[in-house]
């Protein structure tokens, strides 16, 4: 391996409308190497590729890649530099053919024609050095997920890239699939490449990447030897806080948790979907806030979506109060009594340019259908109550919802799946980007849903919020589930070791 690195970032600052994304960023890249770049949400990860690759301009720092200043202004000015990028939604063209994806925008010609048999050799010759067989004549779309990445990674090494970056390559492939991109990526780095490996899978990063930077908040955090650096430890700095002796540490219960076990209101046999989730029992009762924990990627949200409908199943079964049911459709899931308010608050939740009055009914009156319309009456009566009980803070119901703080606008969103009146909600990440006032609010509200005997199904990706509000909790890891805390042994260093244990 060349000690010199081939890429440096030093110092890179990226700012959107007064919020810091990148402050004062260093990252670097050696030849032969393969560097994880890691981080959950919010971390600065997607805005450091983007930078790097010209989609974004620093507004700060220093770049340089094997030794030369790096100024690129647009992704084809990174290329040409010598920087290809890979993501995880293959962007090719389905309609063309692989050897046509692979020359697209630099057809070689012959007496001003194209010429087709020159793009057809390239094309082999670019899947050969992958050990990739493919007939280059078939249509791209018509190839597994897997081959598509194959072929946008020669596409990406037929521009003599120096650096491939890889991003979240390995979210839609099975065990197989990931094996054989690993080949692929080790044969790149014995020939000198240096590649950039982002990714949310803590096994995936053991199994194959050389160095590791973690990035938190947009600032950095460390850049380690991946053999030297313990997977709890790593969890430890993506997370932001040092893992502690358990001994003596065991966190009190949710006052409540030590009532009698009930009958499960919602029960997932065997739940699976391919690529989202392996199969994953689980048991939510009323009364309960059960937890959902695990890194970003790990296959929480992909859980909820299939409990709600949203997604279909490709095996398991649900159960609802103890009779087997099919939800084709949230509306389905609605109809029997649950809710689910989901982690995209801006783009899945609110309609910005409707009011408070307009968003909060929208559930309730779904669920009623088309020809039992709520009344302005009904309307008004059911947005003043929610209002009073939530501590909503709006002028008045006919304000725009878009015009209420990030707080507001999620008190807005738990009313209007309340005014449905749920037996079972899923809350995924409902404190995610508002203050902490609004965030103490917000848990007294699933702290009384648990009073009133609802069941509460919580996802966050902050342990502390976790322990405070669950009477039990559900780790994911690697999109499996790792196992399951109860409330008397909760403590955020037992969630934190479950999440960074090795898959077995």
């Amino acid at each position: 391996m060349i000690d010199a690195p081939l890429l440096q970032l030093r110092g890179v600052t990226k700012r959107f409308l007064g919020v810091t994304a990148l402050d004062g960023v260093d990252f670097a890249v050696r030849a032969g190497e393969i560097h994880a770049l890691l981080g959950e949400n919010g971390a600065g990860k997607s805005t450091l590729i983007k930078v790097l690759t010209g989609v974004y301009l620093a507004d700060g720092g220093v770049l340089t890649l094997a030794g030369r200043p790096l100024h690129p202004a647009s992704p084809k000015d990174a290329e040409q530099a010598g920087i290809s990028t890979v993501y995880q939604e293959v962007n090719l063209i389905p309609a063309l053919s692989v050897a046509e994806n692979i020359a697209l925008g630099r057809q070689p010609t012959k007496f001003g024609l194209i010429d087709w048999r020159a793009i057809r050799r390239h094309a082999r010759e670019a899947l050969a050095r992958l050990e990739i067989d493919c007939d280059v004549n078939a249509e791209l779309g018509s190839l597994s997920v897997a081959l598509q990445q194959m072929v946008a990674i020669a596409r990406a090494l037929d521009l003599r890239a120096k650096l491939l970056v890889l991003d979240e390559p390995t979210a839609s492939l099975d065990e197989k699939e990931v094996a054989e991109l690993f080949k692929v990526m080790r044969r790149l780095r014995a020939e000198g490449m240096g590649v950039v490996f982002v990714t949310h899978f803590l096994d995936q990063v053991y199994a194959v990447s050389d160095r590791i930077t973690v990035l938190r908040n947009g600032q950095l955090v460390g850049e380690f030897a991946t053999a030297e650096l313990p997977r709890l430890a790593l969890v430890g700095k993506m997370l932001g806080r040092e893992v502690k002796d358990e001994a003596g540490r065991t966190a009190a219960a949710p006052e409540g948790t030590g009532n009698p076990v009930t009958a499960p209101l919602l029960e997932a046999r065997g739940l699976t979907r391919s690529g989202a989730i392996q199969p994953i029992n689980l048991t939510l009762r009323r009364g309960e806030v059960t937890g959902l924990a695990g890194l970003l990627g790990s296959g929480r949200t992909e859980t909820a979506r299939l409990l709600f409908g949203i997604d279909a199943a490709d095996a398991g079964e649900i159960h609802f109060k103890g009779a087997r049911v099919e939800f084709g459709s949230p509306r389905d899931a609605v109809q029997l009594g649950l809710a689910f308010c989901s982690e995209d608050r801006k783009t899945e939740g609110i309609m910005p340019n409707l009011s408070v009055r307009e968003n909060l009914i929208f559930a309730l009156q779904a669920k009623r259908g088309a020809w039992r319309t709520l009344s302005r009456a009904e309307q008004g009566k059911l947005c003043d109550h929610y209002i009073a009980v939530l501590r909503i803070k709006t002028p008045d119901a006919d304000t725009p919802i878009k015009n209420l703080s990030g707080g507001n606008q999620q008190k807005v969103l738990l009313a209007r799946w309340l005014a449905t009146q749920p037996e079972l909600i899923i809350l995924d990440e409902p404190t995610r980007g508002i203050d902490i006032g609004a965030k103490a609010e917000i848990e007294q509200l699933i702290a009384g849903l648990r009073a009133d005997g609802l069941a509460v199904l919580l996802i966050s990706s902050e342990i502390e919020e976790i322990v405070r509000n669950c009477t039990r909790v559900l780790v994911l890891r690697e999109r499996r589930l790792a196992g399951e805390v109860p409330a008397a042994e909760l403590t955020p260093e037992r969630l934190m070791r479950m999440m960074a244990e090795a898959h077995a």
